[in-house]
């Protein structure tokens, strides 16, 4: 079997998504997601200009090889362009192996490790008592575990906090909105969300919260320390994690568990944070973490240390990532938990997948491969729209770092 060519489609069913679809000459193909939010054309790019023509002849079962080809044989490596392109290229190549031996990506990694893959979903509000019928909301479908954010009272906006039911899309078409931040009046009023939380629903639901990157290191640990109380499963993203050593300073002071990742592209962004273990779930997702082939080693090497996987899961990802996710998690012995934030039904529609939820889990289905398909022609129907995450600055106007 030979790969005989290789076309990049991009659409925006509801969001802005980009796939790589790979073909042989058995008349078998891999879907492959290449989605970078905000930069989505950069990564088409890459893939038509630099990645396919190198691909052409090559054998899809050598996996291994040509995904140290297309890293270690560009000079430039790294970065979430590079990597989002590996990534789909990846998930491409497994898919493809699957199907051409009629069975699951699950079981080419090593067959499943657990019955299903617990999931959790997102709550949010415009104030504490909103964000208390959200929650219930998800428990009533069956969720065991959510994330619960709120808007954050003196502020217009808040990011995280969705706008819509289940189908939350935080980037905005168009160029980046600017929002406003303040730390003060955001690290005086969490805690008191998560003890209603408590006071509500008990001890028994798994409750997550995600900071996005908007803290110092001895903010964060405040923060950590002042949510031990309500035992959080994770507070994620803290801080800005470029320096991995500042996570030094929050592990001192919390023993609130910690959740980072889903900006990294690599394991050197992770190096530090597992092997000192500065962290307890690892949230790098399989599309910019270069995919499954790139991804068994992150997971191995943290499993050596107690991390386990928490996946980035977000509309940003097509389904086809989600499956991939889903096929990784099913496998993967130090699992923690997936993402999961539901698509709208344009997406789905366009995406036709196996996986499926039932009682808080999510399972990748059976079918060979990941188990996704993309419908060509509805998919053009929804044209590609620029659209961006927003811009954060304080309430002084300075230029927030997230």
């Amino acid at each position: 079997m030979k790969i005989t060519d290789g076309k990049v489609f991009v659409c925006s069913p509801g969001r802005n998504f980009v796939t790589l679809k790979l073909y042989t000459d058995e008349g078998i193909y891999g879907l492959g997601d290449a989605t970078l939010n905000g930069r989505e054309m950069a990564v088409v790019a890459y893939l038509e200009e630099h990645v396919i023509p190198c691909l052409i002849g090559r054998d899809p079962f050598q996996i291994e090889d040509i995904w140290q080809y297309l890293y270690k044989g560009a000079y430039w490596r790294r970065g979430p362009v590079t990597m989002s392109a590996i990534a789909a290229v990846d998930m491409a190549l497994w898919d493809i192996k699957g199907k051409a031996l009629n069975t699951p990506v699950y079981n080419l990694l090593g067959g499943p490790s657990r019955y299903g893959v617990m999931v959790y979903g997102h709550a949010s509000g415009g104030d504490i008592e909103e964000v208390v019928d959200e929650v219930g909301r998800y428990l009533e479908m069956g969720y065991k575990a959510v994330r619960a954010q709120c808007g954050i009272p003196g502020l217009p906006t808040t990011y995280g906090v969705g706008r819509g039911k289940l189908f939350y899309e935080p980037a905005e078409k168009g160029l980046p909105p600017e929002h406003i931040w303040s730390t003060e009046k955001y690290l005086n009023f969490i805690p008191k969300l998560f003890q209603r939380l408590r006071d509500v629903y008990g001890d028994d639901v798994h409750l997550l919260h995600d900071v996005h990157h908007r803290l110092t290191p001895i903010e964060a640990a405040r923060l950590g320390k002042e949510l031990e109380p309500y035992h959080l499963f994770w507070l994620e993203d803290p801080v800005p994690a470029e320096l991995q050593e500042s996570f030094r300073w929050i592990r001192q002071h919390t023993t609130t568990p910690l959740a980072v990742g889903e900006v990294f592209n690599s394991i050197y962004d992770a190096h530090l944070l597992i092997t000192e273990q500065l962290i307890d779930y690892l949230r790098t997702s399989v599309l910019r973490g270069g995919g499954i082939t790139h991804m068994r080693k992150v997971a191995a090497l943290a499993e050596l240390y107690h991390v386990r996987t928490g996946f980035h899961g977000a509309t940003d990802l097509s389904p086809i990532t989600m499956a991939a996710a889903l096929h990784f998690d099913l496998w993967v012995p130090n699992f923690g938990i997936q993402e999961y934030m539901r698509h709208t039904p344009e997406t789905d529609e366009v995406f036709p997948h196996t996986y499926y939820f039932q009682d808080g889990y999510l399972h990748p289905g059976d079918a060979p491969g990941l188990g996704v398909d993309f419908n060509e022609e509805l998919a053009a129907r929804y044209p590609y729209e620029r659209a961006y995450l927003p811009v954060n600055r304080k309430e002084d106007g300075t230029m927030f770092n997230w």
